[in-house]
C-alpha cells in the first residue's frame, strides 16, 4: 500500500492592480475584492495603481534616446516579483484602455520583457449589462502573444455601480462565490505551475524561417528568470 507524499507549501505572490486610472473606479473596488481574496488565505499581494505604471506614448525614438520611462520600469519590476497577476481593466470603446495597452507595450520592451511565462487572471466591472467582458478579450491578445498563461476564465460584473456592498464585497451571494472560486482556482494553477514548470524553449515574437534581429526577438528558457 502506497504512502501520500507529504510536500510543504510553495510560497506564491500575486500583483493585484486595477487599469483605470480614475480614483473611485469600479474597477479599482473590484481590485481590492480581488486583493482581500487571495490575502484571506494567507498569501502576499501587491496591490498597485494603474498610476504606478502610466507612461507617455510608447516612441522607440524615445526609448533609445532616453531610455525607460519610470511608470514601465515600475511595471517590469513588480512583474518580476511576482508569481501570478492580477488585472481588473475597464472597457474603453468595446476594447481594453489605452494607458494599460500603452504601459505593456513599454514593459515589453525590457529584455527580457516580463510577461513571458506568468500567469493571468482578468477582470472587469462596468455598469453595462456586458460587465466589460469585450474589453477582457481585445487584452488577451497581447498578453498572449508575449507568452503570458491567461486564465482561460474571465470574471465580468454587470451593472456594477449596483453590484456592490459597502463594504466592497458583491451583493450577489452567487457572485461573489464565482470570483471567490475564480481566484482560489488561479491560485492553485500557478502554485502548480511553480511547482511543475513546463517545458519551454524559448519564445519568438515573429515565427519567421530564419531570425533577424528587425523582426523577430527571441526570449530563450530561463531568460525570463522564472
Amino acid at each position: 500500500m502506497s504512502q501520500a507524499v507529504h510536500r510543504e507549501p510553495v510560497s506564491v505572490s500575486f500583483l493585484v492592480f486595477s487599469a483605470a486610472l480614475r480614483t473611485d473606479s469600479l474597477n479599482t473596488i473590484l481590485a481590492a475584492l480581488a486583493a482581500r481574496t487571495i490575502r484571506a488565505k494567507g498569501v502576499e499581494v501587491d496591490l498597485a495603481s494603474m498610476a504606478d505604471f502610466d507612461c507617455p506614448s510608447y516612441n522607440q525614438d524615445v526609448q533609445a534616446g532616453q531610455g525607460f520611462p519610470a511608470g514601465a520600469q515600475e511595471f517590469r519590476r513588480r512583474l518580476e516579483a511576482c508569481d501570478g497577476f492580477v488585472i481588473c481593466s475597464p472597457e474603453y470603446n468595446g476594447s481594453m484602455p489605452g494607458a494599460l495597452k500603452n504601459s505593456i507595450d513599454w514593459a515589453s520592451r525590457f529584455n527580457p520583457h516580463p510577461f513571458n511565462e506568468r500567469n493571468a487572471l482578468l477582470l472587469s466591472a462596468s455598469p453595462s449589462m456586458v460587465g466589460g467582458n469585450r474589453g477582457l478579450w481585445a487584452l488577451r491578445i497581447p498578453l498572449e502573444h508575449l507568452g503570458t498563461r491567461v486564465y482561460p476564465d474571465m470574471f465580468s460584473l454587470a451593472q456594477a455601480h449596483l453590484a456592490f456592498n459597502a463594504d466592497g464585497t458583491i451583493k450577489d451571494p452567487q457572485l461573489q462565490k464565482r470570483l471567490e472560486d475564480d481566484v482560489a482556482n488561479f491560485m492553485d494553477l500557478v502554485e502548480a505551475s511553480k511547482l511543475y514548470p513546463c517545458v519551454k524553449t524559448a519564445w519568438v515574437e515573429f515565427l519567421g524561417e530564419h531570425v533577424d534581429r528587425h523582426v523577430d526577438r527571441v526570449q530563450t528558457a530561463g531568460a525570463s528568470g522564472r
